[in-house]
């Protein structure tokens, strides 16, 4: 997940105040964040630890998320999708008009 400086406060402050037995879920969110920078040409470097725990090869998919990003490896991502896709589109959608 990608977050803009003030989504990522809101989001780190839930996490933070979620109870022991969600400790190592803490570590996981707080313990492998990492700011970055945008270069001169607006690129954002990825570390190659964060791309490696993501999965993440070369060809990649960005997804705007409401208040953050999902940074996704394409293969992995086009896999999933057609998965989800192939079952029913979940019950709180039912009533949910587009």
């Amino acid at each position: 997940m990608i977050f803009p400086r003030n989504e990522w406060e809101k989001f780190r402050e839930r996490i933070a105040s979620l109870p022991m037995q969600a400790q190592w879920w803490k570590r996981i969110f707080l313990g492998n964040a990492m700011d970055v920078d945008m270069d001169a040409a607006g690129r954002v470097l990825v570390s190659p630890e964060l791309r490696s725990a993501a999965g993440i090869s070369r060809d990649t998919v960005l997804l705007g998320m409401g208040s953050y990003f999902e940074l996704w490896d394409a293969a992995t991502y086009a896999a999933q999708e057609a998965e989800q896709m192939k079952g029913e589109m979940p019950d709180v959608f039912r009533d949910f008009s587009f």
